[in-house]
């Protein structure tokens, strides 16, 4: 709901209620009047006007500037024939009464405090007229329609301002949320797949070497794309996010905890919005010759869109160890179910990572460790804790925070 709308239901309300004073304070003193007719007649034209024109002031599209003018033009016409129903001014108010603030109003929500400002000057001009003399009542009147509206008008805008603002915000959030997923998404398959045909083609020689080549230039023109902050807004791109047998890092694994045998998927929790998801079976199948996990003996649950994330959280840190830490390592999954918090241990008895060098893969476009890893865990509220010593293996930690 737009943060106006609560604005145009009170000027509705305040409209029927100040026709409604304005009836009764001419009821009141009608037989003040000289020609009650022309009052009559008018507050019955002003009473039928409100209560048809409701659905106008109802929200800034409906207000059109052509009624704007008709509203202002039938309180200008009220202020202006009092003098005929009323030869002998005994009495204070003119016909409309405060409903011609009303009609200012109008113009200060649909226009802004210019609007306003110029309606009130009409408004009070009309006054004086009607006075005859520009006395402290009329002037007091004049000044308080007139500071009232603008200062309406000048919260107006600066409600749509920051409205506008928050709506770019979030679109810019959207954005950037999804194309960190997207970054991910390709991270964990396509630059995988290109690394590997690099790797082979080099080690196969021949025409295979010249295939190696064109990959490796086709990995780094893509990580750069990558980190570079491309808009992914209507990139027509769909299901990149949605894991596919047979692609590294999408959801399949090799069973015997090696790098690149792609066999068996395993499997992934139900859509969002479903019940908690048991964290345990979406990491089992990492279990294997090289990888030995150990897990509590109970149903370890999580909401599926985190029990998603983490498990790929998972599958990009043994990506890491078989590629930088070599055949020869071994890697241990320590899954922890602690009263506030799901923990995630993935260590290995690699060489580790050198000081500094995180810093520089990101800086070269290589996203994996800030996207795959820390950037799934932020995701969803949690956190990836890197320790890495040279010589001694790595360690990652993912931290998921239970929510009441």
């Amino acid at each position: 709901m737009s943060v106006e709308q609560p604005l145009w239901r009170a000027l509705a309300g305040y409209r029927v209620l100040t026709a409604a004073y304005a009836v009764a304070v001419f009821s009141y003193n009608i037989d003040a009047y000289t020609r009650d007719l022309i009052g009559v007649a008018f507050l019955t034209v002003l009473s039928v006007w409100t209560l048809a024109t409701l659905p106008k002031v109802s929200s800034a599209a409906r207000c059109t500037p052509r009624f704007l003018a008709a509203d202002l033009v039938l309180a200008l016409t009220g202020i202006l024939i009092t003098p005929l129903a009323d030869t002998r001014a005994l009495v204070g108010p003119t016909l409309p009464s405060v409903w011609v603030a009303g009609a200012v109003l109008a113009f200060a929500i649909k226009g802004g405090w210019r609007w306003a400002a110029g309606a009130s000057l009409i408004i009070g001009a009309a006054n004086i007229v009607e006075r005859g003399a520009l006395g402290g009542d009329t002037i007091h009147n004049i000044l308080l329609v007139t500071v009232a509206s603008i200062g309406i008008g000048y919260v107006v805008e600066v409600a749509r301002s920051s409205e506008r603002a928050l709506a770019e915000a979030l679109r810019i959030e959207a954005a950037t949320r999804e194309r960190e997923r997207l970054a991910r998404d390709i991270h964990d398959s396509v630059l995988q797949v290109l690394a590997m045909v690099q790797r082979r083609g080099s080690a196969l020689g021949g025409e295979a070497a010249e295939l190696g080549r064109m990959a490796g230039e086709q990995e780094v023109a893509l990580r750069a794309l990558v980190s570079s902050g491309i808009d992914v807004r209507g990139s027509g791109a769909p299901g990149l996010g949605t894991p596919r047998p047979g692609v590294p890092g999408s959801g399949v694994r090799d069973p015997g905890g090696g790098p690149g045998g792609i066999q068996t998927p395993y499997p992934l929790p139900p859509p969002d919005g479903a019940e908690p998801t048991d964290l345990r079976p979406l990491i089992a199948p990492h279990a294997g010759r090289r990888v030995t996990i150990a897990d509590p003996g109970a149903p370890v649950l999580l909401p599926p869109a985190a029990a998603r994330n983490v498990a790929q959280a998972v599958g990009a840190a043994l990506d890491n160890v078989w590629r930088h830490a070599g055949e020869a390592a071994h890697a241990w999954i320590l899954l922890e179910d602690e009263p506030d918090a799901v923990v995630v241990t993935v260590r290995d008895d690699g060489p580790g990572i050198p000081a500094g060098r995180l810093a520089a893969a990101e800086a070269e476009g290589r996203l994996g460790v800030s996207l795959s890893i820390r950037g799934r865990l932020r995701e969803i509220g949690g956190s990836a804790d890197i320790v890495s010593t040279t010589g001694q293996g790595t360690e990652v930690e993912l931290k998921v925070p239970k929510h009441d």
